[in-house]
């Protein structure tokens, strides 16, 4: 079969969308919409729609009621540019370009800035016409430079060309700045040469024109360069310089140098007053966020204050200084923490820590800084000994006081304590007296008062014992171990309980090997759990917050330590010392504290000076010179000291020393003694004089009569059934006491008839010596001896308590006599 044709048959045309004449439709439609309609933006003005018909608006009554009232509100809608709002945007701006103002250019004495161009014409150096000629030679020009050197020639060159066009600008005349190192000698006459010129075809020509500077401009020039550099970087460095927030005008204050460089001091010191109120108020509102007006105030407290912009110092006043250091003062007393704050580590630095953490740490640093410098200005104060040496003394000591705790209190302590070595005494002294006795009987920790003992004990030591008697009393108050408690380990309901008890056999072999027999066998896993464990219990103690027993009498035990070699030291002393009476009274109250092995040490010192004392030896060591009478303040003082020394004796065997067997004997005889030059005395009843005004003391120490009978009733008081005294020995002191009692004044006398009683009540034998009757005895009484066992007392009889129930002149004297006789009958 043959196929029709060999060619493809070809594709019928598809009849396709006519996109030309659509597009030609649109086109013209846009263009008919173009003609027909006009934009609002092209329209010069753009009417405002109005209703036509104003008839048909219906108005509610509400709507009257408001016309009413308030349509007089809206009448200047009537007086409204209604051309103005109707004028298109594009109209406003034609109308703008067309009234738009012209700019006159500046007119000065600038070139323009194309001047440097080489086809430009508008000024010239005024070389040309030898930069036109070409064939100059450089010889002829230097000849002809050298040639004019006259001053009518140079005031020539100098005299600007008025009609050129080509005239020099002031810059091209300045010569350049040499020093005259630089030229010869023979070459300074001729004067400075300008620079050479570049012609077009690229040769260099000398310019040949010279300038003349006068001798001095010549030797200054370069150094007023120099000069005038360096004020402008002065100038510049003062430009931004920028006032830190402790000086400068922050938080809407005046600047501080501003404040106290006033030259009126009564607005001064007003407009200190009223920012320093104003900084307290804001540190105490936010103290965390506070640093920097606590470097403020702190500035306010100065002597002098210079700033970065104010570089003289400034002095401050001194009413302003003493109210700056009192506000810091109750400012500190409220923000500082209930913590001690310690400096970080370098590991606690380089560690990552929260933000929270981290601003913490930045204040407590900041706070530990400013208080520092704040306690440096009251030390430097106290120390140069100004007008506000004593207001600084009162910070430092109400800072000790209130926050002992705190940072740098060793430094408050040893300012206070160096405040104390004078042997004058004044109300300073009496401040810092009461600052240690608050702190020692709020002390519980042992911390503090260990601290202070020390700084006691080295100042007293540096000053040779040269201070005054009154600085050893504070040490009366404090808190040792008879008032704060036992050990923890010698308290039966701090002990923790024990776990189940060991067998025989099983210690026995823990204690062979070499281990703690009340120690169970515990695991390596068990011996790791056991240490995390008191780790963590270290740490809650911490957190705690509590006073450990065991340290707080470790510490008390090193106090007691320094406290008694301070008091040994002054008892071995070769010469005695002011100090003598009030380590005699601290050694009776803290005597029981002592160890045992040191009493019979102790005992052997005071036997020593109680027997200086009473052979009567001088400080001058003149043996020559007349003994004191009985009146004598040298003789009295003498008495006290030997009764204080009785009285520390008896003290030292009431505590642990009731267990030493030591015979008291030579203290019983010197007590005997003493007995009357002690009637003698006129104010017995008196305590020792004092110059300390305190009103923490407690009460007043005692007086020679009430350490008379403290020392009486311990010698008098058996210490067991074995030791009772015997009967000579009550019947001597019985019978020197009512001898006594006849020169004493009425409450002393009632005492020593009280003691009497109670002697012959204990022992029956007394009762002999009451009555008058005739009786046996041998020998013969002896009131001469000091002795009392050698006195012979029953020789003789107690006539004096009849005297005292008939004839003294006070009642209550008589009554307890009378009383003691009827007892007796």
């Amino acid at each position: 079969m043959a196929v029709k044709g060999g060619k493809k048959r070809p594709a019928q045309s598809a009849q396709r969308p006519s996109k030309k004449r659509k597009v030609t439709d649109e086109g013209k439609a846009a263009k008919a919409k173009g003609k027909g309609k006009e934009h609002a933006f092209d329209k010069p003005t753009i009417p405002i729609p109005t209703k036509a018909d104003d008839d048909d608006v219906e108005l509610s009554e509400d709507d009257l009621g408001l016309l009413e009232e308030f349509g007089g509100a809206v009448s200047f809608l009537k007086s409204l540019d209604e051309k103005g709002i109707a004028r298109s945007k594009k109209e406003t701006e034609r109308l703008r370009q067309l009234n738009k103002p012209i700019r006159k250019p500046v007119e000065d004495d600038l070139p323009s800035i194309h001047s440097h161009d080489e086809d430009s014409d508008a000024w010239s150096s005024g070389l040309e016409e030898m930069s036109a000629d070409e064939d100059i030679s450089d010889d002829e020009v230097s000849s002809e430079a050298e040639s004019s050197t006259s001053a009518a020639e140079r005031r020539r060159r100098k005299k600007r060309k008025e009609d050129s066009d080509e005239e020099e600008l002031p810059f091209e005349v300045q010569p350049r700045k040499r020093r005259p190192s630089w030229e010869p000698e023979s070459d300074k006459e001729k004067g400075i040469e300008r620079l050479p010129i570049k012609l077009a075809d690229g040769r260099i020509q000398k310019s040949g024109d010279k300038v003349y500077l006068d001798d001095g401009e010549e030797e200054s020039g370069l150094d007023s360069d120099e000069e005038s550099g360096d004020e402008k970087a002065k100038e510049a460095a003062q430009r931004f310089r920028v006032e830190d927030v402790s000086t400068g005008a922050r938080f809407g204050r005046p600047a501080v140098v501003d404040v106290i460089g006033q030259k009126s001091r009564k607005a001064r010191i007003q407009g200190a007053k009223e920012q320093i109120a104003g900084l307290c108020q804001e540190i105490l509102g936010d103290p965390e966020n506070s640093l920097g007006l606590l470097r403020r105030l702190h500035t306010f407290s100065l002597p002098q204050v210079s700033t970065p912009t104010h570089p003289e110092p400034v002095p401050n006043d001194p009413v302003i200084r003493k109210l700056t250091m009192l506000s810091q003062l109750a400012v500190y007393k409220d923000i500082i923490p209930g913590y001690r704050i310690r400096a970080l580590t370098e590991k606690e630095k380089a560690e990552k820590v929260s933000q929270m953490v981290q601003r913490t740490r930045d204040w407590e640093q900041g706070l530990v800084s400013v208080y520092q410098s704040y306690l440096r200005g009251l030390e430097a104060e106290l120390k140069a000994k100004s007008e506000l040496a004593e207001t600084a003394l009162h910070c430092m000591c109400t800072l000790l006081v209130e926050v002992t705790h705190f940072n740098f209190r060793v430094n408050l302590m040893s300012s206070i304590v160096a405040a104390l070595s004078r042997k004058s005494w004044n109300k300073t002294s009496d401040l810092c007296l009461d600052t240690l006795i608050k702190v020692f009987r709020a002390d519980n920790t042992g911390e503090p008062s260990l601290e202070i003992v020390r700084l006691l004990n080295r100042m007293i030591k540096e000053r040779k014992y040269n201070v005054h008697p009154e600085v050893l009393s504070c040490l009366l108050h404090l808190r040792l171990k008879t008032e704060l408690g036992v050990r923890a380990s010698e308290s039966k309901a701090d002990k923790e309980p024990s776990g189940k008890a060991m067998s025989k056999g099983r210690a026995a072999a823990r204690r062979a090997k070499g281990k703690a027999a009340d120690q169970p066998h515990l695991s390596k896993k068990a011996k790791k759990a056991l240490k995390e464990r008191k780790e963590i219990e270290k740490e809650m103690h911490e957190a705690a917050a509590e006073v450990d027993k065991e340290e707080r009498a470790t510490r008390h035990t090193e106090t007691l330590k320094l406290l008694f070699v301070l008091y040994f030291s002054i008892l071995k002393n070769p010469r005695p010392t002011p100090l003598l009476p009030a380590a005699l009274r601290g050694i009776a109250k803290f005597a029981h504290l002592v160890s045992v092995d040191f009493s019979k040490d102790l005992l052997q010192v005071l036997k020593t000076l109680m027997t200086r004392d009473a052979d009567g030896e001088h400080a001058d060591g003149d043996t020559n010179a007349p003994a004191p009478g009985p009146h004598d303040a040298s003789n009295i003082a003498t008495v006290q000291h030997q009764l204080l020394c009785v009285v520390t004796a008896f003290e030292l065997l009431s505590g642990q020393g009731e267990a030493l067997d030591i015979d008291l004997s030579d203290f019983i005889n010197r007590l005997y003694a003493i007995l009357p030059q002690l009637a003698l005395m006129p104010d017995i009843e008196a305590p020792p004089p004092s110059q300390a005004r305190t009103s923490v003391r407690g009460p007043p120490p005692p007086s020679t009569a009430d350490v008379l009978f403290r020392a009486l009733h311990l010698a008098f008081t058996p210490r067991s059934s074995a030791a009772a005294p015997p009967p000579w020995r009550s019947a001597a002191f019985a019978k020197r006491l009512l001898s006594a009692a006849l020169q004493w004044p009425p409450a002393t006398a009632v005492r020593a008839i009280e003691l009497v009683a109670v002697l012959v009540e204990r022992d029956p034998k007394l009762e002999a010596l009451l009555s008058t009757e005739d009786r046996a005895g041998n020998g013969v009484y002896r009131p001469d001896l000091d002795d009392p066992q050698l006195s012979n007392p029953f020789g003789t009889s107690l006539y004096e308590l009849h005297t005292l129930a008939e004839k003294h002149w006070a009642e209550q004297v008589r009554v307890a006599a009378g009383k003691l006789l009827d007892s007796s009958s």
